[in-house]
């Protein structure tokens, strides 16, 4: 017989699979090891809340001096070789009990698992957006290093997965440092949202106890409390980690983009962009197959990214205040995007750029024969249709006669000019250019050359847009130093006023 269940039981159901699994199962679990652990957090927390208890007057301090002794020792033990760690409070508890007595539990006073569990996450959050920024400079620099070897190099730009105009290697990178510049801006502006301290707001009502939750955010290195004590739990984290995952989102696919573009290379008998062959990978059966296998596994990473970012919608909607379906999928996905960005970045010194093939990419069509329809609006009168009209019979006269661009035959180019003039009712004399300025308009270096616009791909432009990337680099750079020195500056300052009360 199959059992019904009823929407409230299953959501009792996964609010109980939560608890289980927030605060029983040990933390080594979902540890990472090259950040602090719950059981780091939690110490934290306690040092915070012993200290900001005495300064209130909610403990005496004699009491502050026998918890501060208490949360020591238990640190000390249980930072040892195969000691058990816990980011459950009421695991914790009875260490601390067994160091210090009952009174000891004076320490919880206005603070919940709610809240220390809110805080825990915003922690382990906030230093993964460190991290990921970090990756995101790592490889904008990379990129950057990449683009200025040959940032005037000519290549094939695309629209629609056709050679559509030829830009520069310059332009083309920095529309993708471009991209992550902004990924950088948006982490950021995250951080800051993501930079606000929970604790002290209890289960969701605050308390009685004159709880300086201010203090306990700058001790924590927080830049302030979230104020409404039932958002501070149970909403912001929602709408907030929601941002987290967004942002990798859309990273993701500014970095699936720029592999897609190398992976598809391969197919292309001269590819101009591509893996040094030390860096590739070998066919089993095919000795000519040289396989991007590290470029398909990063992509494969950002495919994991949205799918750990989609489940977060999935598992937080439609879910009533207080329910923590989502558990840690933030940040793993931030995580996640972290460790692929870094492998990027190492790919990118094993990537080989070969202008000459690029160049014969874009010879072999006709992506410039935009350029031939404007030189004939601005030098010679001739409305952008007909040119266009024009450009577009020359393309495919020369597409069927196997003829490229640079040998187009000027007689052919004339004929076909008087013709698409007739197809608009327009009566020209004769061809208004002659074959030095026809040649020179049908060149891909004639064409970036004459570029005018802001951010097109004409060597000035490139020059100050590599330029400006590195300065907004830097800027970042410079952030982030100074947001890991903040952090580092609690750190410091909890110390202190912790060992104030021994």
């Amino acid at each position: 017989m199959k059992v019904k269940y009823s929407v409230s039981l299953r959501r009792s159901i996964a609010s109980l699979t939560f608890i289980l699994l927030y605060f029983i199962t040990p933390h080594s679990v979902y540890a990472k090891t090259n950040k602090a652990d719950s059981f780091d957090n939690l110490n934290a927390m306690n040092k915070a809340s012993a200290v900001m208890l005495v300064e209130q007057k909610i403990i005496p301090k004699s009491l502050g001096k026998i918890i501060a002794d208490s949360i020591s020792t238990v640190i000390e033990k249980h930072s040892k070789p195969g000691a058990e760690r816990s980011w459950n409070y009421l695991k914790v508890e009875p260490w601390l009990i067994a160091e210090g007595g009952p009174e000891v539990t004076r320490l919880h006073s206005g603070r919940s698992r709610q809240d220390i569990a809110s805080t825990d996450g915003l922690m382990h959050l906030r230093n993964s957006l460190l991290e990921s920024l970090k990756a995101v400079n790592r490889l904008r620099d990379s990129l950057l290093q990449f683009a200025e070897k040959n940032p005037d190099a000519i290549v094939p730009a695309y629209t629609l997965g056709v050679q559509a105009q030829p830009i520069t290697f310059g332009h083309y990178i920095t529309a993708y440092t471009t991209g992550l510049d902004r990924a950088a801006k948006r982490i950021e502006r995250l951080y800051r949202e993501v930079n606000r301290c929970p604790l002290g707001s209890a289960a969701v009502g605050t308390s009685s106890f004159p709880i300086n939750r201010g203090r306990l955010a700058e001790l924590l290195g927080f830049d302030g409390p979230l104020v409404n004590s039932l958002d501070a739990n149970q909403l912001s984290r929602v709408d907030t980690e929601a941002m987290a995952v967004g942002v990798m989102s859309s990273l993701s696919l500014t970095v699936s983009m720029l592999l897609s573009d190398i992976e598809a290379q391969y197919r292309n008998p001269k590819p101009w962009i591509i893996l040094k062959e030390k860096a590739a990978g070998t066919s089993s059966i095919m000795p000519q197959k040289r396989n991007p296998n590290s470029l398909n596994s990063v992509r494969s990473e950002m495919s994991k990214v949205l799918g750990l970012s989609t489940s977060y919608f999935f598992q937080a909607h439609n879910l009533p205040h207080g329910m923590r379906d989502m558990m840690r999928t933030p940040e793993q996905t931030v995580d996640r995007m972290t460790a692929a960005l870094n492998k990027l970045t190492g790919i990118i010194d094993d990537l080989k750029f070969i202008p000459e093939n690029s160049l014969a990419e874009v010879n072999a069509d006709y992506s410039t024969t935009t350029e031939l329809a404007d030189v004939l609006q601005r030098e010679a009168n001739v409305p952008f249709r007909v040119g266009h009209h024009f450009a577009s019979l020359m393309v495919s006269y020369g597409r069927s006669n196997g003829i490229v661009p640079a040998v187009f035959p000027f007689d052919k180019a004339k004929e076909l000019f008087m013709k698409a003039s007739a197809d608009y009712k327009m009566t020209f004399r004769k061809f208004p250019l002659t074959e030095n300025r026809f040649r020179e308009a049908l060149s891909p270096f004639g064409m970036v050359k004459s570029s005018k616009g802001l951010g097109g791909p004409q060597p000035e432009e490139v020059k100050r847009m590599l330029a400006q990337q590195k300065e907004s680099l830097d800027k970042d750079r410079k952030w982030l130093t100074k947001e890991i020195g903040k952090l580092k500056e609690a750190d410091r300052l909890l110390d202190k006023a912790f060992k104030g009360l021994r």
